[in-house]
């Protein structure tokens, strides 16, 4: 595996195996409380621009569990906050601590910040991908449907850091892949053009969230107005009316279709509460198993640390 994880566009599919191998590894381990301390002495710097509840708890447990420390900085209290250049707390960090997290708004700074530090670097949210969540998220899918090669992922909602790193991780992974979202909403061109390269699985863009709905094996939604978005929300929801994950929607998907959420949902407009309540288990099963994603790419990424 790579020094840092920085976007699932880095990885090979031999990698995210990696990672899922090793994620069901850690988590058979903590359900037969089979103790790894593979990272004990080892502290990981959390930095975080954008609030959040999973990711910073299950970074943190994910250290404790594995033997090791995470420190949270947040970016309005720490010097990056003011001004410090992100070269600059890089270098110091990287003299503290052995690896560095971070959940940001510009995917520029991750990569600025990796390419600074001496030690790993995870992006832990950016504006342009969503790594660890996927990770889980195709854990998830895989837990459940035994496979991923051959399955079809449908996404209905915003083409956002969501909907570009599902694209890159279902075609890596051998899944078809269907997106449907409102003009204006389109994931990230960088993402369109590496899907035009996946020629053995197929992927479409569309804007019926019917048709991409239709004979998935997993369906993924996420809300319509993220973290920095708020402002815009009045226009959003009147651009996704129609974009809701509810029963109507859900016939049109095989039986026995898995509903995938990352958490917060707002019930009644991404999704309905009928169809969040009767795929909650796998929607929290998703979230739990950000723990056990997350520590496999830290014990892949600072067991040489």
């Amino acid at each position: 595996m790579k020094k840092d994880l920085l976007k699932l566009l880095d990885l090979s599919q031999e990698d995210i195996h990696e990672i899922l191998d090793t994620a069901d590894q850690m988590k058979f381990s903590q359900k037969h409380r089979i103790a790894h301390d593979h990272l004990r002495g080892k502290a990981l710097a959390m930095i975080f621009e954008k609030n959040s509840t999973r990711t910073r708890v299950s970074f943190e447990v994910g250290m404790y569990q594995l033997g090791g420390h995470a420190l949270f900085l947040s970016g309005k209290e720490s010097q990056i906050g003011r001004g410090e250049p992100v070269e600059d707390t890089a270098r110091v960090l990287a003299r503290y601590c052995d690896g560095i997290m971070i959940r940001t708004f510009a995917q520029a700074e991750v990569e600025e910040l990796a390419r600074k530090a001496s030690i790993p670097v995870i992006n832990g949210l950016t504006d342009f991908a969503h790594p660890c969540q996927v990770l889980a998220d195709l854990m998830t899918v895989r837990e459940k449907m035994t496979r991923l090669e051959g399955l079809k992922l449908a996404f209905i909602g915003d083409g956002n850091n969501m909907a570009n790193s599902l694209i890159v991780g279902g075609l890596k992974c051998g899944m078809d892949v269907s997106v449907a979202c409102p003009e204006g909403y389109d994931p990230d061109p960088v993402v369109l053009d590496f899907a035009k390269t996946a020629a053995d699985r197929k992927f479409e863009l569309l804007r019926d969230p019917a048709a991409a709905a239709a004979d998935a094996d997993v369906v993924i939604t996420d809300v319509w107005a993220s973290m920095g978005q708020e402002e815009e929300r009045a226009v959003r929801e009147k651009a996704f009316t129609g974009y809701c994950v509810d029963e109507k929607l859900m016939k049109l998907a095989h039986p026995g279709c898995m509903v995938q959420h990352c958490l917060p949902a707002h019930r009644g407009e991404e999704i309905s509460a009928e169809v969040f309540e009767a795929h909650a288990d796998e929607i929290f099963e998703e979230a739990e198993n950000r723990l056990h994603a997350q520590k496999a790419v830290l014990y892949l990424l600072m067991r040489d640390q």
